[in-house]
Protein backbone atom coordinates (compact mmCIF):
# COMPACT_ATOMS: atom_id res chain seq x y z
CA UNK A 1 0.00 0.00 0.00
CA UNK A 2 1.68 3.45 -0.94
CA UNK A 3 -0.63 6.01 0.87
CA UNK A 4 0.72 9.58 1.61
CA UNK A 5 1.49 11.23 5.16
CA UNK A 6 -2.45 11.42 6.11
CA UNK A 7 -2.48 7.63 5.24
CA UNK A 8 -4.94 8.53 2.38
CA UNK A 9 -5.78 6.81 -0.54
CA UNK A 10 -4.84 7.85 -3.90
CA UNK A 11 -6.99 6.43 -7.08
CA UNK A 12 -6.17 7.09 -10.56
CA UNK A 13 -9.61 7.50 -12.57
CA UNK A 14 -9.93 7.08 -16.38
CA UNK A 15 -11.63 9.97 -17.23
CA UNK A 16 -13.66 9.47 -20.81
CA UNK A 17 -15.90 12.70 -20.69
CA UNK A 18 -19.34 10.41 -20.21
CA UNK A 19 -21.27 10.39 -17.84
CA UNK A 20 -20.02 6.71 -16.36
CA UNK A 21 -16.54 7.22 -15.78
CA UNK A 22 -17.50 10.79 -14.08
CA UNK A 23 -19.94 8.80 -11.58
CA UNK A 24 -17.57 6.13 -10.64
CA UNK A 25 -14.69 9.14 -9.87
CA UNK A 26 -17.36 10.94 -8.09
CA UNK A 27 -18.22 8.11 -6.18
CA UNK A 28 -14.94 6.99 -5.14
CA UNK A 29 -13.91 10.65 -4.01
CA UNK A 30 -17.22 10.97 -1.75
CA UNK A 31 -15.72 7.85 0.62
CA UNK A 32 -12.59 10.60 1.26
CA UNK A 33 -10.06 8.76 -1.42
CA UNK A 34 -7.91 11.38 -3.25
CA UNK A 35 -8.58 11.17 -7.06
CA UNK A 36 -7.42 12.04 -9.80
CA UNK A 37 -7.88 11.60 -13.73
CA UNK A 38 -6.27 9.78 -16.85
CA UNK A 39 -7.76 10.55 -20.26
CA UNK A 40 -5.82 9.26 -23.39
CA UNK A 41 -5.76 11.28 -26.53
CA UNK A 42 -5.51 8.18 -29.33
CA UNK A 43 -6.81 10.85 -32.22
CA UNK A 44 -9.69 9.06 -32.85
CA UNK A 45 -11.75 11.60 -30.36
CA UNK A 46 -14.78 12.60 -31.25
CA UNK A 47 -15.19 15.92 -29.03
CA UNK A 48 -13.39 18.96 -29.60
CA UNK A 49 -12.92 18.13 -33.23
CA UNK A 50 -16.21 17.65 -35.49
CA UNK A 51 -17.82 20.15 -32.73
CA UNK A 52 -15.96 22.77 -33.36
CA UNK A 53 -15.19 22.48 -37.13
CA UNK A 54 -19.40 22.25 -38.61
CA UNK A 55 -21.51 24.93 -38.48
CA UNK A 56 -24.41 23.14 -37.89
CA UNK A 57 -22.46 22.38 -34.51
CA UNK A 58 -22.00 25.92 -33.69
CA UNK A 59 -25.11 25.46 -30.73
CA UNK A 60 -23.51 22.72 -28.87
CA UNK A 61 -20.76 23.33 -26.35
CA UNK A 62 -17.49 23.54 -27.20
CA UNK A 63 -16.00 21.79 -24.74
CA UNK A 64 -13.25 18.97 -23.90
CA UNK A 65 -16.29 16.85 -21.82
CA UNK A 66 -13.04 15.13 -19.72
CA UNK A 67 -11.75 18.65 -18.70
CA UNK A 68 -15.29 19.82 -17.96
CA UNK A 69 -15.50 16.73 -16.14
CA UNK A 70 -12.63 16.88 -14.09
CA UNK A 71 -13.69 20.54 -13.38
CA UNK A 72 -17.23 19.94 -12.12
CA UNK A 73 -15.49 17.34 -9.77
CA UNK A 74 -12.43 18.94 -8.42
CA UNK A 75 -10.02 16.45 -9.43
CA UNK A 76 -6.54 17.21 -11.26
CA UNK A 77 -6.57 15.35 -14.83
CA UNK A 78 -3.53 14.28 -16.71
CA UNK A 79 -4.67 14.23 -20.41
CA UNK A 80 -1.53 12.06 -21.82
CA UNK A 81 -0.68 11.87 -25.92
CA UNK A 82 -0.62 7.93 -26.63
CA UNK A 83 -1.20 8.22 -30.61
CA UNK A 84 1.76 6.43 -31.44
CA UNK A 85 1.71 3.34 -28.90
CA UNK A 86 -2.14 3.20 -29.63
CA UNK A 87 -1.79 2.31 -33.19
CA UNK A 88 -1.02 -0.99 -32.31
CA UNK A 89 -4.25 -1.78 -30.79
CA UNK A 90 -5.74 -0.27 -34.13
CA UNK A 91 -4.02 -2.05 -36.50
CA UNK A 92 -3.70 -5.79 -34.51
CA UNK A 93 -5.92 -5.90 -31.97
CA UNK A 94 -5.32 -9.09 -30.50
CA UNK A 95 -8.78 -9.60 -29.78
CA UNK A 96 -10.39 -8.44 -33.06
CA UNK A 97 -12.70 -5.67 -33.83
CA UNK A 98 -15.97 -4.84 -32.43
CA UNK A 99 -18.87 -3.88 -35.39
CA UNK A 100 -16.61 -1.85 -36.89
CA UNK A 101 -13.10 -1.02 -36.32
CA UNK A 102 -13.62 -0.71 -32.78
CA UNK A 103 -10.74 -2.65 -31.04
CA UNK A 104 -12.50 -2.46 -27.61
CA UNK A 105 -11.23 -5.06 -25.58
CA UNK A 106 -7.82 -4.41 -26.96
CA UNK A 107 -8.51 -0.93 -26.01
CA UNK A 108 -9.37 -0.89 -22.43
CA UNK A 109 -6.34 -3.26 -21.66
CA UNK A 110 -4.01 -1.02 -23.34
CA UNK A 111 -5.74 2.21 -21.31
CA UNK A 112 -5.94 -0.12 -17.39
CA UNK A 113 -2.31 -0.67 -18.47
CA UNK A 114 -0.93 2.83 -19.30
CA UNK A 115 -3.26 3.83 -15.86
CA UNK A 116 -1.63 0.89 -14.12
CA UNK A 117 1.90 2.55 -15.26
CA UNK A 118 0.90 5.98 -14.37
CA UNK A 119 -0.06 4.78 -10.93
CA UNK A 120 2.86 3.22 -10.16
CA UNK A 121 4.84 5.72 -11.51
CA UNK A 122 3.10 8.61 -8.81
CA UNK A 123 2.52 6.21 -5.92
CA UNK A 124 -1.09 5.60 -6.03
CA UNK A 125 -3.13 3.12 -4.85
CA UNK A 126 -5.55 1.43 -7.65
CA UNK A 127 -7.40 2.49 -10.69
CA UNK A 128 -10.54 3.43 -10.92
CA UNK A 129 -13.18 2.80 -14.26
CA UNK A 130 -17.03 3.65 -15.44
CA UNK A 131 -17.34 0.07 -16.34
CA UNK A 132 -20.70 -1.67 -16.01
CA UNK A 133 -21.57 -5.03 -16.54
CA UNK A 134 -23.05 -6.28 -19.62
CA UNK A 135 -22.94 -2.70 -21.00
CA UNK A 136 -21.10 -2.42 -24.09
CA UNK A 137 -21.21 -5.91 -26.11
CA UNK A 138 -17.54 -6.53 -26.49
CA UNK A 139 -15.26 -5.09 -23.74
CA UNK A 140 -17.61 -5.21 -20.89
CA UNK A 141 -18.72 -8.63 -20.20
CA UNK A 142 -18.67 -10.84 -17.01
CA UNK A 143 -16.08 -12.99 -18.93
CA UNK A 144 -14.29 -10.00 -20.42
CA UNK A 145 -13.33 -7.99 -17.15
CA UNK A 146 -10.71 -10.66 -15.92
CA UNK A 147 -8.93 -10.64 -19.30
CA UNK A 148 -8.64 -6.65 -18.44
CA UNK A 149 -7.31 -7.19 -15.50
CA UNK A 150 -5.15 -10.28 -16.27
CA UNK A 151 -4.00 -8.42 -19.92
CA UNK A 152 -3.31 -4.80 -18.34
CA UNK A 153 -0.98 -6.36 -15.29
CA UNK A 154 -3.65 -4.21 -12.68
CA UNK A 155 -5.41 -7.09 -11.40
CA UNK A 156 -7.43 -6.31 -8.61
CA UNK A 157 -5.92 -2.92 -8.57
CA UNK A 158 -8.69 -2.14 -10.68
CA UNK A 159 -11.90 -1.24 -9.11
CA UNK A 160 -15.53 -0.54 -11.27
CA UNK A 161 -17.58 1.20 -8.70
CA UNK A 162 -20.75 0.90 -10.65
CA UNK A 163 -20.90 -2.94 -10.62
CA UNK A 164 -18.41 -3.71 -7.48
CA UNK A 165 -20.84 -5.52 -5.69
CA UNK A 166 -21.09 -7.81 -8.84
CA UNK A 167 -17.85 -8.89 -8.55
CA UNK A 168 -15.21 -10.17 -6.04
CA UNK A 169 -14.04 -7.52 -3.37
CA UNK A 170 -10.62 -5.80 -4.96
CA UNK A 171 -7.71 -4.40 -2.98
CA UNK A 172 -9.45 -1.07 -2.46
CA UNK A 173 -12.54 -3.07 -0.74
CA UNK A 174 -9.77 -5.37 1.14
CA UNK A 175 -7.99 -2.63 2.43
CA UNK A 176 -10.67 -0.55 3.54
CA UNK A 177 -10.03 2.42 1.13
CA UNK A 178 -13.18 2.23 0.10
CA UNK A 179 -16.60 1.06 1.76
CA UNK A 180 -17.63 -1.66 -0.84
CA UNK A 181 -21.45 -1.31 1.38
CA UNK A 182 -21.87 2.13 -0.77
CA UNK A 183 -20.91 0.51 -4.01
CA UNK A 184 -23.22 -0.27 -6.55
CA UNK A 185 -24.46 -3.41 -8.64
CA UNK A 186 -25.34 -1.68 -11.83
CA UNK A 187 -25.30 -4.68 -14.69
CA UNK A 188 -27.10 -4.01 -18.39
CA UNK A 189 -27.47 -1.32 -21.06
CA UNK A 190 -29.53 0.63 -19.67
CA UNK A 191 -28.27 4.13 -18.19
CA UNK A 192 -31.66 4.62 -16.06
CA UNK A 193 -29.85 3.74 -12.65
CA UNK A 194 -26.53 5.88 -13.62
CA UNK A 195 -29.15 8.93 -14.66
CA UNK A 196 -31.09 8.30 -11.29
CA UNK A 197 -27.04 8.23 -9.15
CA UNK A 198 -26.50 11.40 -11.16
CA UNK A 199 -29.51 12.80 -10.08
CA UNK A 200 -29.22 11.76 -6.24
CA UNK A 201 -25.65 13.06 -6.20
CA UNK A 202 -26.74 16.38 -7.36
CA UNK A 203 -25.64 16.07 -11.08
CA UNK A 204 -27.60 17.70 -13.62
CA UNK A 205 -25.44 18.18 -16.86
CA UNK A 206 -23.63 15.42 -18.30
CA UNK A 207 -22.69 14.37 -21.90
CA UNK A 208 -25.13 11.90 -23.34
CA UNK A 209 -25.48 8.76 -20.94
CA UNK A 210 -25.15 6.44 -24.03
CA UNK A 211 -22.91 8.53 -26.50
CA UNK A 212 -19.70 7.15 -27.88
CA UNK A 213 -16.12 9.13 -27.23
CA UNK A 214 -14.43 7.13 -30.66
CA UNK A 215 -14.77 7.41 -34.04
CA UNK A 216 -14.05 3.71 -34.58
CA UNK A 217 -17.61 2.72 -33.40
CA UNK A 218 -18.69 4.58 -36.13
CA UNK A 219 -20.06 2.78 -39.17
CA UNK A 220 -19.30 5.52 -41.60
CA UNK A 221 -15.78 6.47 -40.18
CA UNK A 222 -14.63 2.89 -40.23
CA UNK A 223 -15.40 2.69 -43.98
CA UNK A 224 -13.19 5.42 -44.77
CA UNK A 225 -10.93 4.17 -42.56
CA UNK A 226 -10.69 1.05 -44.52
CA UNK A 227 -11.08 2.52 -47.76
CA UNK A 228 -7.89 4.24 -46.74
CA UNK A 229 -6.05 1.00 -45.59
CA UNK A 230 -7.39 0.05 -49.21
CA UNK A 231 -6.00 2.18 -51.08
CA UNK A 232 -2.71 1.95 -49.67
CA UNK A 233 -2.45 -1.24 -49.74
CA UNK A 234 -1.47 -1.50 -45.52
CA UNK A 235 -3.41 -0.41 -42.61
CA UNK A 236 -0.92 2.42 -41.65
CA UNK A 237 -2.03 5.90 -40.74
CA UNK A 238 -0.65 9.09 -39.43
CA UNK A 239 -2.58 11.97 -36.96
CA UNK A 240 -3.58 13.89 -40.17
CA UNK A 241 -4.82 10.94 -41.79
CA UNK A 242 -7.79 10.16 -38.84
CA UNK A 243 -8.24 13.75 -38.39
CA UNK A 244 -9.03 14.38 -42.50
CA UNK A 245 -11.66 11.45 -42.29
CA UNK A 246 -13.38 13.06 -39.87
CA UNK A 247 -14.38 15.96 -42.63
CA UNK A 248 -16.27 16.78 -45.44
CA UNK A 249 -18.00 14.34 -48.29
CA UNK A 250 -15.65 11.54 -48.80
CA UNK A 251 -15.79 10.74 -52.91
CA UNK A 252 -13.66 8.05 -54.60
CA UNK A 253 -14.04 7.93 -58.32
CA UNK A 254 -11.10 5.68 -59.41
CA UNK A 255 -8.84 3.66 -57.11
CA UNK A 256 -5.52 5.82 -57.05
CA UNK A 257 -7.27 8.87 -55.96
CA UNK A 258 -10.01 10.29 -53.87
CA UNK A 259 -11.73 13.83 -52.94
CA UNK A 260 -12.47 15.65 -49.79
CA UNK A 261 -15.27 18.06 -50.40
CA UNK A 262 -16.24 20.28 -47.38
CA UNK A 263 -19.68 20.76 -46.25
CA UNK A 264 -19.93 23.61 -44.86
CA UNK A 265 -18.29 27.15 -44.53
CA UNK A 266 -16.54 25.63 -41.24
CA UNK A 267 -14.93 22.66 -43.05
CA UNK A 268 -13.62 24.81 -45.49
CA UNK A 269 -12.06 26.78 -42.92
CA UNK A 270 -10.78 23.94 -41.19
CA UNK A 271 -9.56 22.10 -44.75
CA UNK A 272 -7.49 25.40 -46.08
CA UNK A 273 -5.21 24.27 -43.41
CA UNK A 274 -3.93 20.97 -45.89
CA UNK A 275 -4.43 22.81 -49.08
CA UNK A 276 -0.68 23.67 -49.55
CA UNK A 277 -0.27 19.42 -49.03
CA UNK A 278 -2.84 18.67 -51.31
CA UNK A 279 -4.22 18.87 -55.03
CA UNK A 280 -7.17 20.57 -54.45
CA UNK A 281 -10.18 22.82 -56.74
CA UNK A 282 -11.31 26.31 -55.46
CA UNK A 283 -14.22 27.07 -56.99
CA UNK A 284 -14.19 30.81 -58.10
CA UNK A 285 -17.56 31.58 -60.16
CA UNK A 286 -19.92 30.63 -58.01
CA UNK A 287 -19.87 29.77 -53.83
CA UNK A 288 -18.48 26.28 -52.78
CA UNK A 289 -16.59 24.06 -50.96
CA UNK A 290 -12.82 23.80 -50.98
CA UNK A 291 -12.02 20.14 -52.30
CA UNK A 292 -8.92 18.32 -51.31
CA UNK A 293 -7.69 15.77 -53.28
CA UNK A 294 -5.90 12.67 -51.90
CA UNK A 295 -3.68 10.45 -54.61
CA UNK A 296 -1.97 11.45 -58.09
CA UNK A 297 -3.50 12.13 -60.95
CA UNK A 298 -3.98 13.68 -64.85
CA UNK A 299 -5.19 16.39 -65.97
CA UNK A 300 -8.26 14.72 -67.52
CA UNK A 301 -9.15 13.35 -64.41
CA UNK A 302 -9.01 16.52 -62.25
CA UNK A 303 -11.22 17.44 -64.84
CA UNK A 304 -13.60 14.80 -63.53
CA UNK A 305 -12.87 15.72 -59.71
CA UNK A 306 -14.36 19.41 -60.64
CA UNK A 307 -17.20 18.52 -62.41
CA UNK A 308 -18.10 16.27 -59.40
CA UNK A 309 -16.72 19.46 -56.85
CA UNK A 310 -19.19 21.58 -59.13
CA UNK A 311 -22.63 19.35 -57.72
CA UNK A 312 -22.00 20.99 -54.26
CA UNK A 313 -21.43 24.16 -54.66
CA UNK A 314 -24.11 26.87 -56.09
CA UNK A 315 -23.33 26.00 -59.52
CA UNK A 316 -24.77 22.75 -59.99
CA UNK A 317 -27.51 23.87 -62.13
CA UNK A 318 -25.14 26.35 -64.14
CA UNK A 319 -23.78 25.43 -67.73
CA UNK A 320 -20.44 26.36 -66.37
CA UNK A 321 -18.63 26.56 -63.32
CA UNK A 322 -14.95 27.73 -62.78
CA UNK A 323 -12.18 26.77 -60.77
CA UNK A 324 -8.56 27.76 -59.74
CA UNK A 325 -7.09 23.87 -59.71
CA UNK A 326 -3.86 23.32 -58.16
CA UNK A 327 -2.07 19.77 -59.33
CA UNK A 328 0.23 18.76 -56.82
CA UNK A 329 2.77 21.73 -56.00
CA UNK A 330 1.76 23.56 -59.27
CA UNK A 331 0.50 26.86 -59.83
CA UNK A 332 -3.22 27.42 -60.01
CA UNK A 333 -4.62 27.32 -63.69
CA UNK A 334 -8.51 27.93 -64.63
CA UNK A 335 -10.31 25.10 -65.34
CA UNK A 336 -14.21 25.38 -66.16
CA UNK A 337 -16.13 22.96 -66.57
CA UNK A 338 -19.84 21.69 -66.60
CA UNK A 339 -21.22 20.30 -63.38
CA UNK A 340 -21.56 16.14 -63.50
CA UNK A 341 -25.50 15.23 -63.06
CA UNK A 342 -26.18 13.37 -60.05
CA UNK A 343 -27.58 10.46 -61.94
CA UNK A 344 -23.54 10.17 -63.03
CA UNK A 345 -21.87 10.11 -59.62
CA UNK A 346 -22.83 6.77 -58.75
CA UNK A 347 -23.27 5.78 -54.86
CA UNK A 348 -20.59 3.53 -54.71
CA UNK A 349 -18.33 6.26 -55.45
CA UNK A 350 -18.97 7.74 -51.81
CA UNK A 351 -16.86 6.42 -49.28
Amino acid sequence: MTTNAQNQAKAVALISGGLDSMLAARVVKDQGVHVEGLNFFTGFCVEGHTHAIRNHDRKRPKRNNALWVAEQLGIKLHIIDVIEEYKDVVINPRHGYGANLNPCLDCKSFMVGKARQWMQAHGFDFIVTGEVVGQRPMSQRRETFPVVQRESGAGDLLLRPLCAKLQSPTAAERNGWVDRQSLYDFSGRSRKPQMALAAALGIEDYAQPAGGCCFLTDTTYSRKLNDLWQSRGQKTYELDDIMLLKVGRHIRPRPHFKLIIARDAGETNYLQGYRHRFSHLTMTSHNGPLTLIEGDLNESEMALAARIAARFGQGRDANRVTFDAVLGRGDPVPLCIQPLPSSEIPAQWYV
